[in-house]
C-alpha cells in the first residue's frame, strides 16, 4: 500500500531562481530553467548533500555542525507573497530579496501542507518538503533596500506565510510552467501536540 496520497492538488511553477555561490547578500538570481541534482541546484548557495548546521537546528547540533542538507531549496507560493506585500503595504515582494528558489502558485494554505510531502512534475522530477520556513530579518533587509519604511513589518507579516525548504527526492529538469502535483503522507496529525 503507498504511503504518499496523490492529491488534487496542483501547483504551477510562476518563478525559478539560484542563489549565487559567492553572494554578496540574500538574493537570487532569476532563471527560466534548472536541473535539479541530488544535491541540488547546481551552482546554488544552498546546493549540496551535506551542509553546517544552522540557527534552524540549534537545539539538535552546534553551529557548523556537518548535517544533511534538506535546505536544498525555498519554494514560496505566490497567494502567499502578496499576501505579504498587501500586509507591509507594496504592491509586490520580488522573490529574489527573498533568496527563493521557487515560486508556485494554485495550492491552498501552501506553508502549512505536510512536512514530507512531494512536489512532483509530470516528468517525473520530485522535492520533497523538509518543513516550514522560518521568517528572519535578512528578506527584511533587502526590502527596505528597494521599498524604505517596508521592510521592518517582513517578519511579522510573513509568519506562517514564509513557503517551505525542501530537497530533491529524484533528479529532473525544472521549469517555469510546469505544473507539480501534491502528494501527501498518509498518517493522520500528530495529537499530543
Amino acid at each position: 500500500m503507498p504511503e504518499l496520497v496523490p492529491t488534487d492538488f496542483h501547483a504551477t511553477v510562476v518563478w525559478m531562481g539560484k542563489v549565487p555561490v559567492n553572494r554578496p547578500d540574500i538574493r537570487s538570481e532569476s532563471i527560466r530553467s534548472a536541473r535539479l541534482g541530488y544535491a541540488g541546484f547546481e551552482d546554488d548557495y544552498h546546493g549540496g548533500l551535506t551542509r553546517p548546521s544552522c540557527v534552524r537546528v540549534k537545539s539538535q547540533y552546534a553551529l557548523g555542525t556537518d548535517i544533511r542538507n534538506t535546505r536544498q531549496l525555498s519554494i514560496l507560493a505566490a497567494e502567499e507573497l502578496a499576501a505579504i506585500a498587501a500586509d507591509i503595504g507594496i504592491d509586490e515582494i520580488d522573490p529574489t530579496l527573498l533568496g527563493a528558489s521557487i515560486v508556485v502558485e494554485g495550492i491552498p494554505d501552501f506553508t502549512h501542507i505536510p512536512p514530507s510531502s512531494r512536489l512532483q512534475a509530470g516528468k517525473g522530477t520530485t522535492v520533497t518538503i523538509d518543513m516550514l520556513n522560518g521568517p528572519c530579518n535578512w528578506p527584511a533587509k533587502e526590502i527596505e533596500k528597494v521599498a524604505p519604511g517596508h521592510g521592518k513589518g517582513f517578519k511579522a507579516a510573513a509568519r506562517g506565510k514564509r513557503g517551505v525548504t525542501a530537497w530533491v527526492e529524484r533528479e529532473g529538469w525544472l521549469s517555469i510552467g510546469d505544473t507539480l502535483r501534491l502528494h501527501i503522507p498518509g498518517q493522520r496529525a500528530w495529537v499530543h501536540i
